[in-house]
């Protein structure tokens, strides 16, 4: 029998059940269903429509549901739509009449929106923590290759030398913008739906801000109706997800690049590369794929909930109910990508010789010469096409750069910059890439982690 089985003549047809029942993937709910549900019962204990023996045993019951759940003995009945039902059911076998009390002044709308704000409140939190482990990783291995550079790219040409910490580190500045939005959309959700009942409250005594308070809400609801009807906290969490996501697939392209042959510069671990089951001699750079494949499945999901939104009206609609698995799926997805691509890094070989030698390709240089004709006066303009030139020539003679520097009057000075290392140790400006500036980097590195951990 099901919840509302008095108002109808026949049951639910078996084809409606299939498309309608959700307990096969929000069963994972239970936690926060039961959180939410002992908060509900208190705040009736509060408005005096519990009795405080009617709360203890409310609260004592689904105490033991909950260790059900962990325990996995807990048995889901054939009329058990999702898991909401099914643990109000399981509470009316164990509690009686009492049990039947526990849905009082509330409805499944507001009762499943307070579970999801739940629910994600917890995945937000956790993905901000593993992100902030992979930070921390790219800070460890930055710190323990601090002297490696290699050339860093525009167009993926080979463009100017930079540090190895200095590389890994504009990965780990994007990733402090994901925690930045990611606890941004944690305060946001943090409005508690419970007591909006249905769409329209309810007649009965109840205080919304006694349950909010109880369950760790910053607030009530204001409108019972954007209350139930409102998921823009799930597409703003599949969002963050999905822009993480997109990082996270960037840094992997880039392993994928480091690890070739035509690369050279790094080598993943044993532990972290697959072979081939043809080809004896690879090794796969797969857990870099992976993190590059994950990146379409998390746009796609934040995607699928924008189109499924965008044209309900208010207030609840059963299209929400698929909010839950593109939600359940980012989540889990991102956190495998994330633990995946630490242990990665943590694993890598870096081979600093093959990148400083692509580092110091004295084409790289050449801006090194027009900076310097800069500092002698020459304006900027004129000092680009004047080493403009000198590159064209090298390349039409099949010269070396240096050598074309050197026989030309205007230029023959500042040969120096061609020596190893040099190029990389004249970028000295805030912010930039050589050894100079990569102290005050690293310091506002470790100011940001430090305030994005006291938020979080």
């Amino acid at each position: 029998m099901t919840l509302w089985s008095g108002r109808f003549s026949a049951a639910m047809d078996e084809t409606l059940w299939n498309l309608s029942e959700s307990y096969s993937f929000d069963h994972v709910l239970y936690a926060h269903d039961i959180e939410g549900s002992m908060a509900h019962v208190k705040g009736l204990e509060s408005a005096r429509l519990l009795t405080p023996e009617e709360c203890a045993t409310l609260l004592d019951t689904l105490e033991a549901i909950k260790g059900e759940f962990a325990a996995g003995t807990f048995i889901r009945q054939s009329t058990d739509e999702d898991v909401h039902m099914a643990i109000e059911r399981r509470a009316t076998e164990l509690a009686g009449d009492v049990g039947a009390k526990i849905h009082t002044a509330r409805s499944r709308n507001d009762q499943v929106a307070t579970t999801l704000r739940l629910f994600t409140r917890d995945a937000l939190s956790e993905i901000a923590r593993q992100t902030l482990a992979l930070v921390d990783t790219l800070v460890a291995v930055s710190e323990s290759h601090a002297d490696v550079y290699l050339p860093g790219y525009t167009h993926l040409q080979r463009a100017q030398p930079v540090l190895l910490s200095h590389h890994l580190q504009a990965h780990a500045w994007s990733l402090t913008r994901d925690v930045d939005r990611i606890l941004d959309a944690r305060r946001r959700l943090n409005v508690s739906p419970l007591g909006a009942g249905a769409l329209a409250g309810t007649s009965l005594p109840i205080d919304p801000d006694v349950t909010a308070r109880l369950l760790g809400f910053d607030e009530a609801f204001a409108n019972s109706m954007d209350a139930v009807s409102d998921r823009d906290f799930v597409a703003e969490a599949l969002f963050d997800i999905a822009l993480l996501g997109v990082h996270l697939s960037r840094m992997g392209e880039e392993l994928v690049l480091w690890t070739t042959s035509e690369f050279g510069f790094a080598t993943l671990g044993d532990d972290f590369t697959t072979g081939s089951s043809m080809l004896p001699q690879k090794k796969n750079s797969d857990v870099a794929e992976l993190a590059r494949g994950k990146s379409g499945r998390l746009v796609g999901n934040l995607t699928g909930l924008l189109v499924t939104l965008k044209g309900l009206p208010l207030s609840y609609n059963r299209d929400l109910q698929e909010d839950k698995e593109p939600l359940f799926d980012s989540v889990r997805q991102v956190a495998l990508v994330l633990t995946a691509m630490a242990g990665a890094y943590q694993s890598m070989t870096f081979h600093a010789g093959v990148a400083a030698a692509a580092a110091d390709d004295e084409f790289l240089a050449a801006i090194d010469v027009a900076e310097a004709l800069v500092s002698q006066g020459v304006p900027f303009r004129q000092a680009h096409e004047v080493a403009g030139a000198l590159v064209g020539r090298a390349v039409r003679e099949g010269r070396s750069l240096a050598e074309i520097v050197a026989e030309d009057p205007s230029t023959a000075a500042f040969t120096g910059v061609f020596a190893p290392g040099a190029a990389l140790g004249s970028r000295r400006s805030p912010g930039s890439s050589g050894p100079q500036a990569a102290p005050a980097q690293s310091a506002r590195l470790a100011a940001r982690l430090a305030s994005l951990r006291e938020r979080l």
